[in-house]
């Protein structure tokens, strides 16, 4: 119920006079009497009363400073756009910048710096851009702005962390006084996704120094000291009508998880990200601190390789998948803190989800009959680490299992030190982590297509490579829905990959902290939380 909706209710004259009495601090019995007093009757005027707490305590409030700790910071922490590596630039980039477009809750592009953009091939896109936009020097948005930023990405000297994404586009250029028009080299009907994501925000043409952040988001830079913390104050000349509503954000990088929590429940944060489900109960029990809970992609994904080793046995593969007790896991191992995942990479929160596809189910007999069919015997290294996140835990309950069926897993566990360069991709059973992506095609590029970087398990299948290569280059979306499902059919089948569960991001705040809500690129609020809370009185 928002105060919009309460004045339609009761007329915007009743509406007025109610909020305003609110404001200065009347109770629900008090606007009960002042609805009675005018006529109404009580059982309608009980509910409007309701409806109208409710509608004040969710309005925005202006005014406040928060302070908020990411889990990461270093001497390399960044305001260039192009440099983003971790949360802690992500979120300090969403303060200062904005993009053309911008993710929401279902990661679909909506309208940001560009106020439309259109295709008819996929592969020419023109992007009509918002009148009455200004840096935080004064200086006007213009398409040189957006041709600078985007066609930055593509110079080897900017060593951008988003490269590879960038090389897809062809050319940027200026077609009129508010348009920009982007070529790619092949159709990628996703491109207003990753136009969304961190990098691809937009700074002043011709900027080479970045670290005064200019930038045309909700906040302005006051203070920046990498490796030490960013102060930023309120943007009031933003091109979103009321946002945003704090003065002044300090924003800190803390490493260590328990001090973290620390900081928090001592007064010291009023946000922090990424809490331990294990610290979740002392969070909730300390009065006027909670928990927000965002459920994303991320998943830790048992990797057998099928060009080498027991996995070169898809028997030896499907019998792994049927030895997930994956209820168990979530209950013992994530603390509820996940959904159960289908050995495929795209997760309930993704709008190419595939919700049709049968859920395998934890089956012994199933397991017994392919581990016997694929003829492996004898101990079976399985490579374990604290760098892919609850990967231990998950394999000891496969032993346990594997036991009840004749199968002998030898738990290795790996420092995480060192883990990604040393042991994934080079285990033949193992763990990997992927972190929650933009898109379908994003995770199926990296992680699936028989030429990727990050193929985990080698599997090659060149009618998955063709469907991913056609779906980009979909504009129906009902077409690409159905592309997407044939596809995570496929890799659930076929891959060696076998994913029990999607991983939940857990930040602890202060409740008089309001306005989070979930967006599945990861924890604060898809690290965007900035323009969009506010302070309870």
């Amino acid at each position: 119920m928002s105060d919009n909706q309460f004045q339609n209710i009761v007329g915007p004259r009743e509406s007025i006079r109610v909020m305003e009495t609110l404001r200065r601090g009347a109770s629900r019995r008090d606007v009960l009497a002042m609805l009675m007093a005018g006529g109404m009757q009580a059982t309608l005027a009980g509910s409007l009363a309701g409806m109208a707490v409710t509608a004040h305590a969710q309005t925005p409030r202006r005014g406040g400073r928060i302070r908020v700790a990411a889990a990461t910071s270093a001497a390399s922490d960044t305001l260039d756009p192009a440099k983003q590596s971790n949360q802690n630039d992500y979120v300090r980039c969403n303060m200062v910048y904005n993009g053309l477009t911008t993710l929401d809750g279902s990661l679909t592009p909506q309208p940001a710096l560009a106020e439309s953009f259109a295709t008819a091939d996929a592969k020419t896109w023109v992007f009509t851009l918002r009148k009455g936009v200004t840096f935080h020097d004064g200086k006007a948005l213009t398409p040189g702005d957006v041709v600078f930023s985007l066609m930055r990405h593509k110079e080897p000297a900017t060593a951008s962390k988003a490269k590879a994404l960038a090389e897809q586009i062809e050319s940027v250029k200026a077609t009129g006084p508010n348009e920009v028009t982007v070529v790619l080299t092949t159709p990628n009907a996703d491109l207003p996704v990753i136009l969304g994501t961190f990098h691809f925000v937009i700074a002043k043409e011709g900027t080479t120094d970045f670290s005064t952040g200019i930038g045309t988001g909700p906040y302005k830079l006051k203070e920046f000291k990498p490796g030490v913390r960013t102060v930023v104050v309120r943007n009031d000349n933003y091109w979103k009508p009321g946002r945003p509503y704090l003065d002044e954000i300090e924003f800190v990088g803390i490493a260590d998880e328990s001090a973290r929590v620390n900081a928090l429940l001592s007064g010291g944060m009023d946000l922090v990200a990424s809490v331990n489900p294990r610290a979740v109960a002392r969070i909730k029990s300390t009065p006027g601190y909670t928990i927000f809970t965002t459920q994303s992609g991320q998943y830790s994904d048992l990797i057998m390789r099928r060009d080498m080793g027991p996995g070169a046995s898809p028997d030896f593969a499907l019998a792994m998948k049927y030895l997930f007790d994956r209820e168990q896991m979530k209950k013992s191992i994530a603390l509820d803190y996940a959904v159960l995942a289908n050995d495929q990479p795209i997760d309930p929160t993704n709008r190419f989800y595939f919700k049709g596809l049968p859920q395998r189910a934890f089956d012994l007999d199933k397991a017994k009959f392919h581990l016997q069919k694929s003829g492996v015997t004898g101990k079976v290294p399985v490579v374990t680490s604290p760098a892919a996140m609850y990967s231990t835990e998950i394999a000891l309950l496969l032993q346990q299992s594997g036991q009840r069926i004749g199968l002998d897993l030898d738990v290795k566990r790996m420092p995480a030190d060192g883990y990604w360069s040393n042991h994934w991709l080079n285990s033949p059973v193992g763990f990997g982590n992927v972190n929650p992506r933009p898109s379908a095609d994003a995770l199926f590029t990296q992680f699936f297509k028989s030429d990727a970087a990050w193929n985990e398990s080698r599997w090659k299948n060149p009618q998955f490579d063709q469907l991913l290569i056609a779906a980009r280059a979909e504009t129906d979306v009902a077409k690409r829905r159905q592309m997407y499902a044939d596809m995570q059919t496929m890799v659930h089948n076929d891959a060696g990959i076998g994913i029990p569960l999607f991983l939940a991001s857990t930040d602890g705040h202060s409740t008089k902290l309001k306005g989070l809500s979930p967006i599945p690129l990861g924890g604060l609020m898809g690290y965007s939380f900035a323009e969009n809370v506010w302070l309870d009185a």
